[in-house]
């Protein structure tokens, strides 16, 4: 008896929901296992402590939100490219020169300008800071079919290295090696806070989600990408421009992690640093292609790993284990998850010695 794989047809939402489901609890599942053979302690208070570690307190909960909130619009801002087949995994970059912008304004227009100005000059200045980060490996792709992968790689490493210099340049006190919180005295450049300093890029997460999903599915520049992400030569053969397209879209993509990392610079630590992303750029990659690029699931998908990394981190204290098991659990959970599509999207047939499918 032999077995061999053959696509499956699109399965229901309600099946392919099913599936993600199961591989969820498997998953969790396996963890507990994992943490009561290492600790002896009772799977239960696993899982409560995974969801304190997201919402046990107050405090908890606002925080979980706004991790949330940068990973979702990092997520959004590399849908549209991916939609397109233009595999932009240079949003770790894209963020660390929008928040290494945001703190140079702060720096240098903090006790120059009003705050109001600095403010508007910040937000211009890193949305286009990004948008250039994108812009770069787009041209070269446009004029040249360079591998996009690879050039948006290697501009993490170009931003990583250029905020690693400029926190050598600014840094306080001198030989630190860090910069500290920027204007803590006149608060200069510092985003308003509504409600607290978690509320802000909550909205601003909720207004991208809605525009982005209305971009996508309703505008002409939508409907472009999609026929492009498709086939290039079908985009071509209808009169479209792909060159025009992609330089387009990845100008929105890096605009809008650039918009991530003034968030994260301006709002939330007002200061930079080589790890303020923390990886949810390439984090992000993974919410998106889960989500399927549809704006909308990415909100859960986002939740989905935000909300098991605190809890990882979380259980792995409770348990007195090192902050590496909590990378081991979040690793073993997108595992599952990743491996789930598998049978989402192929099914596996037995086949008798006579030939015949069982």
């Amino acid at each position: 008896m032999k077995f061999h794989i053959s696509k499956r047809d699109a399965l229901p939402w309600q099946k392919s929901l099913f599936v993600h489901v199961v591989a969820i609890l498997l998953a969790v599942g396996l963890i507990a296992v994992l943490c009561m053979t290492l600790t002896g302690q009772d799977p239960l208070s696993v899982f409560e402590s995974i969801f304190s570690g997201a919402f046990g307190t107050t405090r908890r909960s606002w925080v979980t939100l706004q991790e949330l909130s940068i990973m979702l619009i990092i997520a959004l801002a590399l849908t549209p490219a991916f939609k397109m087949q233009f595999w932009n995994i240079g949003g770790e970059g894209q963020v660390l020169i929008g928040s290494l912008t945001a703190a140079s304004c702060m720096i240098t227009l903090g006790d120059k300008l009003p705050n109001a100005a600095v403010i508007i000059i910040m937000i211009i200045a890193s949305i286009a800071a990004g948008a250039f980060w994108g812009f770069v490996p787009a041209l070269f792709k446009a004029l040249w079919n360079t591998n996009e992968t690879l050039s948006t790689l290697m501009m993490n490493y170009i931003a990583t290295q250029l905020v690693a210099f400029f926190t050598i340049v600014w840094e306080v006190p001198k030989g630190s090696g860090k910069i500290g919180i920027i204007n803590s005295d006149t608060m200069a450049g510092w985003l308003p806070q509504i409600v607290n300093q978690h509320f802000l890029p909550i909205v601003v997460a909720l207004l991208c989600t809605a525009s982005l999903f209305v971009y996508l599915k309703y505008t002409k520049h939508g409907y472009e990408i999609t026929v492009v992400g498709e086939s290039q030569n079908t985009a071509r053969y209808v009169g479209i421009k792909v060159e025009k397209v992609v330089i387009r879209t990845m100008l929105l993509s890096g605009g809008m992690c650039g918009l991530a990392g003034l968030l994260l610079t301006g709002g939330i630590n007002h200061t930079v640093t080589t790890t303020i992303a923390g990886g949810m750029g390439f984090t992000a990659v993974m919410v998106s292609w889960l989500a399927k690029f549809n704006p909308i699931t990415m909100v859960f998908t986002s939740l989905l790993i935000v909300f098991m990394d605190r809890g990882a981190s979380e259980v792995a204290t409770s348990c007195g284990l090192n902050e590496s098991f909590s990378d081991i659990m979040t690793g073993i959970i997108l595992f599952f998850i990743i491996g789930c599509e598998f049978f989402i999207r192929y099914k596996i047939n037995r086949t008798k010695k006579s030939g015949k499918e069982a």
